[in-house]
């Protein structure tokens, strides 16, 4: 079922992210202070109940963590 508070392609992005958080065995408050944001911010992304999402600044930021494209973290096609 899709999450209420954000829409498919966000839900998509945070998925990404959060995929490749756990691969690279990076803790959420690892994450977050190397994109330079609050401590509980990448936990509030990843919890459903949470209207917090990434914004294109931070997927530029990510993307250089990962040592990825921003495409990376976007489907092939629209949702």
């Amino acid at each position: 079922m899709a999450n209420p508070l954000h829409t498919a392609i966000e839900q998509y992005v945070i998925d990404k992210v959060k995929e490749k958080r756990i691969e690279k065995g990076y803790s959420q408050k690892d994450l977050a202070y190397m994109i330079d944001v609050s401590i509980g911010f990448i936990g509030d992304v990843e919890n459903p109940k949470y209207r917090a999402k990434y914004n294109l600044n931070h997927i530029n930021e990510l993307a250089k963590i990962f040592e990825c494209s921003p495409k990376d973290f976007l489907p092939d096609l629209p949702l």
